[in-house]
């Protein structure tokens, strides 16, 4: 059952309902995917030994002969999971999209004479393919000639490209707008905006926190988050996901010892989690994290890259949502590739903090500026979502997106799917489990004119691969019901729907969940915060 959480939002109180759940499947479906993946190995040791002896010819890159004496570049085992697993099943990614990636799109066919090892174009093209894999959250990623003037305008202004850093000549007037804008938006003193999502995370860590610091970092935090902590060199520590006692228990334990052999204090104490976690569709615990990093003087990294734009009542992401102030999460962190239909990041937070980064970033000092027609879309966007255009486009796409999430997560669990996160989040996991299954949804869907992504191990736990569904304001009620007309039918072909809770169809009338087994089956975490 759901329990509302009351809280203060730009000073009144409102009830949110939240429930995170992680059904575990059945018993027989982890072994039948362990013995899927064990059958799948054995046959690639196979294959590696028709290679070896010449009956099956490789076509991956190998060592010359003449080089053999030679320290090998790469060990031929570190491509065993990719001759033999992932090329069996490689045309279900990068297909190749000839038309704009809104809401519907259009693909080139491609085949394989080779078993997927090279791929044909036929020339054919696969039309109106409805889009359920993209970040298009709020649906700014469309070609709409009166909303995109201004952007077309500043293409013909400054060019397409600014071809020198911000400290040198690329700091162009576009830039300190869109950050004063970010700041505006987001509730904090100042912000800096970089050109690549990716690199706002893995290159600015690094000038945070260094050697005899440590980072608590969230079990499923994304690469990006990752890898910025490994190049910092800091010491870096794990706690299990949206664990508040794993996190406190780290906490302590660092307060108390401190570094290690030393023992001497930590000169920094970071912890780092996201606002939504992109491949679980969970929500941080904010208030929770908040008070632990209050209490034992840590501080707080929110990478908000799924969340900003998405959640909360005027689109301003978990803050918004817990209805927690921004001042209290120490480094904001997001990106303008997903709510905003643009590229780039921002790191936002106090004056002090961006006036550090300015100098220190690699990103800020080595990348080349933001491409303006790039920092007018998100000017755009951006303006759309907070009124300052004159209409109420942007809260509408809001209220239009908790709609559909709402909607959409509420009919798969009717159908039976087993699927993850929280209700208010727009990334959707459908638990596949199964190798063979994986593979064969995604090919019918597309059959059906779906677009879905599919995701395995090793970038899911082994028995976890799932599909991606990515709700977008875009999305009309009727392109949710055809695609989830389709899923019904090839979740029952493919017998995928593993859950084993009954949800009512008719909440109004019935409004608790039947569960047919113990509730440590699922996790459901609700707060309550008194305004």
């Amino acid at each position: 059952m759901l329990t509302p959480i009351y809280m203060s939002l730009n000073g009144y109180c409102s009830s949110v309902e939240y429930q995170e759940s992680f059904e575990q499947a059945p018993m027989y479906v982890a072994v039948l995917t362990y013995l899927g993946f064990g059958i799948v190995t054995l046959f690639g040791y196979f294959r590696d030994f028709l290679r070896a002896v010449g009956l099956e010819k490789c076509h991956l890159a190998q060592e010359r002969q003449e080089q053999k004496d030679f320290v090998p570049l790469y060990q031929d085992f570190e491509n065993f999971y990719t001759r033999n697993l992932y090329m069996r099943v490689r045309d279900n990614w990068n297909r190749p999209i000839c038309s704009l990636p809104g809401p519907v799109f259009d693909l080139m066919e491609r085949v394989s004479d080779d078993y997927n090892w090279t791929f044909r174009l036929t020339g054919k093209t696969i039309h109106d393919v409805i889009n359920m894999g993209s970040y298009n959250y709020l649906g700014f990623a469309e070609n709409n000639a009166d909303f995109l003037k201004t952007v077309a305008d500043t293409a013909c202004q400054y060019g397409v490209g600014v071809c020198s850093t911000r400290q040198e000549i690329g700091n162009l007037s576009i830039h300190e707008e869109l950050e004063q804008l970010v700041a505006n938006f987001i509730g904090v003193e100042s912000s800096m905006v970089f050109g690549m999502g990716f690199a706002t995370n893995s290159m600015n860590i690094p000038a945070l926190v260094g050697k005899g610091c440590l980072i608590l970092s969230d079990e499923l935090n994304h690469t990006s988050l990752i890898l910025g902590a490994r190049l910092s060199g800091a010491t870096i520590r794990v706690f299990k996901h949206n664990n508040m006692h794993s996190l406190e228990k780290m906490l302590r334990e660092a307060i108390c010892t401190g570094q290690p052999r030393t023992h001497r204090p930590w000169r920094k104490i970071l912890i780092m989690v996201e606002g939504i976690f992109s491949m679980e569709g969970s929500v941080v615990r904010l208030p929770e994290v908040i008070a632990l990093k209050k209490k034992y003087k840590a501080y707080l990294y929110l990478d908000e890259a799924h969340s900003i734009g998405a959640v909360g009542s005027t689109g301003r992401g978990v803050t918004e949502l817990f209805g927690v102030n921004p001042a209290d999460v120490d480094v904001m962190m997001g990106t303008f590739t997903k709510s905003f239909g643009a590229a780039g990041g921002y790191i936002a937070g106090k004056k002090e903090l961006v006036d550090y980064l300015r100098s220190r970033s690699h990103s800020a000092v080595y990348a080349p500026s933001m491409s303006p027609p790039v920092a007018e879309q998100i000017i755009r966007a951006m303006k759309c979502i907070m009124g300052h255009d004159g209409s109420t486009e942007g809260i509408r796409r809001i209220q239009q997106l908790a709609e559909n999430t709402k909607y959409f997560r509420a009919r798969l669990k009717e159908m039976g799917f087993i699927i993850y996160g929280n209700d208010s989040s727009p990334v959707v996991p459908i638990l596949l489990y199964m190798p063979g299954k994986v593979v064969a949804f995604s090919r019918a869907m597309l059959e059906r004119r779906i677009g879905v992504v599919v995701v395995g191990f090793p970038a899911t736990p082994i028995t976890e691969a799932r599909a991606r569904f990515c709700v977008s304001a875009a999305h009309t009620r009727a392109m949710l019901d055809q695609v989830l007309h389709h899923l019904d039918e090839v979740g029952n072909a493919l017998c995928l729907k593993f859950s084993r809770r009954k949800y009512s169809p008719r909440p109004e009338l019935f409004d608790e969940t039947d569960f047919e087994l113990d509730t440590a089956d699922v996790t459901q975490d609700t707060y309550t915060t008194q305004c």
